[in-house]
């Protein structure tokens, strides 16, 4: 149990620091929610599920990125902020593959439900 702890307080050091941690946890939710209700197919799951792991992976490695950069200096240095910003643009990146993949899967059932298609 003791291999559990660190990982379990970068957890909470993510969900008390990170704002856009809990808001992509909540995104999760909903959407793995909306993926039961419209019943997806295994592989529309497993783009579901490589989409918010990939998010979420991203962010948690964003957010460590800025903790040690913020460690190494308190001054502003030009190669600290490109770290930052890099590291932001990654969450950025797996975040429009995420709303990418949302939209493939999400759109034509939703365009169903209302008829639409």
């Amino acid at each position: 149990m003791k291999r559990f702890k660190y990982p379990l307080e970068g957890v909470r050091r993510l969900l008390n620091k990170d704002t856009h941690f809990f808001l992509h946890v909540i995104t999760a939710i909903i959407v793995v929610i909306l993926s039961v209700i419209f019943k997806l197919s295994i592989t529309e799951w497993l783009f579901i599920i490589s989409a918010i792991f990939l998010v979420l992976i991203t962010e948690a490695l964003n957010t460590s990125i800025e903790e040690v950069v913020d460690l190494a200096t308190n001054e502003f240095h030009l190669n600290a902020k490109y770290a930052k910003d890099i590291a932001s643009f990654a969450v950025l990146l797996s975040s429009v593959y995420a709303v990418i993949i949302g939209v493939i899967i999400f759109l034509p059932k939703i365009l169903k439900l209302l008829g639409v298609f």
